[in-house]
């Protein structure tokens, strides 16, 4: 029996075959196994080359949300759970969504004859966004939260930290001395406000916290947790953090 590094494991992907950050470790290697199979793990918006397998590819997405498109076919999505088979010798490419990370299992067999995997020409912006890039507005805003203050304060200045918590570690119940917004930036984390629902945030993902409120729950899953958040302060008044039983 052998256990091998979780998720975080994995070497540099060649940029030769690949847009943007990825990273592959091996989970069957060839040698006497006629299959190769691949964890990959894609940055936002990263993605392979065109390419093709002599035998084919199945994919199996594991985490997170990607896209995939075959020659002459639309860019399509695909999410955690979902399996793509490419055809042999099919050109192809895969990656991750433009806000979000993506993990996928890549099984190739392997040709008796060496045969090995056929490499092309990297994909372009305007394939990756399904269109042309002048079909892509060069500026886009999207409302992410519109939260009113309760109880009203005056708020005087706003301090802006970048806050990371490592792979599988919990910030612990805390309370805040101010509301508190925040967006993840990268990796995922389970949250939850003291007598509300969990929920799990990944990147793009935003939240508020009211003043006084009990968090009860900031833990990062296996790729830890980076995030921004933003407290609104009053004048002279210094962003504090309670941790009750400390």
């Amino acid at each position: 029996m052998q256990i091998s590094q979780g998720p975080l494991g994995g070497a540099a992907a060649p940029s030769e075959w690949f847009t943007g950050d990825a990273w592959i470790a091996p989970v069957v290697e060839t040698g006497r196994a006629r299959t190769e199979v691949d964890s990959v793990r894609f940055a936002p918006g990263s993605r392979t080359v065109w390419h093709r397998h002599p035998l084919g590819q199945v994919l199996v997405v594991t985490e997170g949300a990607g896209r995939v498109q075959r020659r002459g076919g639309p860019v399509e999505t695909i999410r955690a759970g979902d399996t793509v088979h490419v055809a042999p010798g099919e050109w192809h490419w895969h990656g991750a969504a433009p806000d979000r990370p993506m993990t996928h299992l890549a099984i190739e067999p392997v040709p008796d004859d060496g045969t090995s995997t056929e490499a092309g020409e990297p994909v372009a912006d305007s394939e990756y966004h399904g269109g042309r890039v002048e079909d892509v507005p060069p500026v886009t805003r999207s409302v992410l939260l519109d939260q009113m203050l309760s109880p009203p304060r005056g708020t005087h200045r706003v301090e802006v930290r970048r806050i990371t918590i490592a792979p599988r570690q919990a910030a612990g119940l805390h309370v805040h001395n101010g509301p508190v917004f925040g967006g993840i930036e990268t990796g995922s984390a389970v949250y939850q406000i003291e007598g509300e629902a969990a929920a799990v945030l990944r990147p793009g993902d935003v939240f508020y916290e009211p003043e006084g409120a009990r968090i009860a729950r900031f833990d990062a899953e296996a790729d830890g947790v980076t995030f921004l958040g933003y407290f609104l302060l009053d004048a002279g008044e210094a962003a504090e953090i309670e941790f009750p039983g400390r």
